[in-house]
C-alpha cells in the first residue's frame, strides 16, 4: 500500500451512499473493505447489483458481516487494521422504525458501539459515521444549524441517530478518538433506496397508480444529490476532526468540543416543496401522477433545510445539484436497471 493510500472500512457498502462512496474510493486509489448484512429490508439483488459494480475492482474486498455481531467485528478491525471507517450501515427510514423499533436499537446504538469499540482498540484515525436531518425533530428554526441544539426528536430512528452522536462524543473525549458526525438530508439518485420517495413515485407513476403524498404535499424538503454527499464524505474522511480550542462549558457548542469531535450537516441548502418535486418528475417522466393527499405521519417532520457554512469553512464544499438535473439521472438510470 502507498503512503498516500488509505485502507478504509466502508459499513454499509451494499446500500445506496455505501456504495457509491466506496466506488469513489477506490477510485481514487484507496483500499476499500466493504461490510454488509445484506438484510432484506429492501429487495436484496438491488444491494447484490450494487455490490457486483464493486467486485473485481482493485483493492476491493466485501465480507458479508452485521456491525450488531460483537464477535465478528472484533474479529474484523483486528485482523484489517483499518486508517479511517466510514459508518454507513444503519437500520433506515423513520416510518418503519414505528412497525420494527428494535431493529434500530440493534443495529444503530449496539452495531454503533461494536464499532466504537474497534476503533478504540486498533488505533483507527478517524471515525465518520452518517447520521442524519432527522435529529432536528421538533426544531423550527431554519436553516437548521449544527450549532443548534438537537433534544427533541421525533422518531425512534431520530433518537438512534441522535444517541450515535452523543456515544461518538464520549470516545472523543475518552479515547481521543476523532470522530465525525455527518447530517445527511434527503439523499436521492441513481442507485437509490426503493423505500424513499422518489422511487416509490417513479415506480407507481409508470405503472399507473396513484401516488401517496403526506402532509397534503406541503412537505418542504433539503433533496441532496448523491455526488454531492459523496463528495462532502471524502472530504471530511481526510479532514480529520481536532479540538475546538475556543470550546467552552459555560456556552456548549453541540457542533465542536474541547475533544476531536466535529458534525457537519450535508444537505443541498435549498428546501424544495414536495409537490414542485413531483413535477419534475411528471417532466423527466413525460406522465402525470394521480395523487392520493394525506396528512403527515407520525414520526415526520413538514420541513428541512440545512445551514451548511462549516462544511463550506472547513473542507471547502458546498452541495448545488439543482432537483432536474438530480432527478432526470435517477429516472435515466431507473429507465435502464429496469428496462422500463
Amino acid at each position: 500500500m502507498k503512503n498516500s493510500e488509505k485502507k478504509i472500512l466502508v459499513t454499509g457498502a451494499a446500500g445506496f451512499i455505501g456504495s457509491a462512496l466506496s466506488k469513489r474510493l477506490l477510485d481514487r486509489g484507496d483500499c476499500v473493505v466493504g461490510i454488509d448484512n445484506m438484510n432484506d429490508y429492501y429487495d436484496v439483488t438491488l444491494k447484490e447489483a450494487r455490490l457486483a459494480r464493486l467486485q473485481g475492482v482493485p483493492g476491493f474486498t466485501f465480507v458479508k458481516l452485521d456491525i450488531a455481531d460483537r464477535a465478528g467485528m472484533e474479529k474484523l478491525f483486528a485482523e484489517q487494521r483499518f486508517n479511517a471507517v466510514m459508518n454507513l450501515a444503519a437500520q433506515a427510514g423513520v416510518r418503519y422504525s414505528l412497525i420494527n423499533p428494535f431493529s434500530y436499537v440493534d443495529s444503530n446504538v449496539m452495531g454503533f458501539a461494536n464499532i466504537l469499540e474497534g476503533c478504540r482498540h486498533t488505533g483507527v484515525q478517524h471515525l465518520v459515521y452518517a447520521s442524519s436531518s432527522s435529529v432536528y425533530g421538533a426544531n423550527t428554526n431554519m436553516p437548521f444549524s449544527v450549532h443548534h441544539n438537537v433534544d427533541h426528536p421525533v422518531s425512534l430512528y431520530a433518537a438512534s441517530k441522535k444517541a450515535n452522536e452523543l456515544m461518538a462524543h464520549t470516545y472523543s473525549h475518552l479515547y481521543t478518538i476523532p470522530t465525525t458526525g455527518l447530517r445527511f438530508f434527503t439523499v436521492y439518485g441513481p442507485w437509490g433506496r426503493p423505500d424513499m420517495a422518489l422511487f416509490l413515485f417513479t415506480k407507481a407513476i409508470l405503472e399507473g397508480r396513484p401516488i401517496d403524498v403526506f402532509n397534503y404535499g406541503r412537505m418542504r424538503r433539503d433533496f441532496t444529490y448523491i455526488d454531492d454527499i459523496v463528495e462532502g464524505v471524502v472530504r471530511v474522511i481526510d479532514r480529520v476532526a481536532e479540538p475546538n480550542p475556543r470550546w467552552s462549558g459555560d456556552a456548549p457548542d453541540p457542533a465542536t468540543s474541547y475533544a476531536p469531535y466535529r458534525i457537519y450537516n450535508i444537505g443541498n441548502n435549498n428546501p424544495v416543496e414536495l409537490m414542485r418535486y413531483i413535477e419534475v418528475l411528471e417532466d423527466c417522466l413525460g406522465r402525470k401522477a394521480e395523487k392520493n393527499l394525506l396528512p403527515m405521519q407520525p414520526g415526520d417532520v413538514p420541513a428541512t433545510y440545512a445551514d451548511v457554512d462549516d462544511l463550506i469553512q472547513d473542507v471547502d464544499f458546498k452541495p448545488d445539484t439543482p432537483i432536474a438535473e438530480g432527478i432526470r439521472k435517477f429516472v435515466e438510470w431507473y429507465s435502464s436497471y429496469y428496462r422500463v
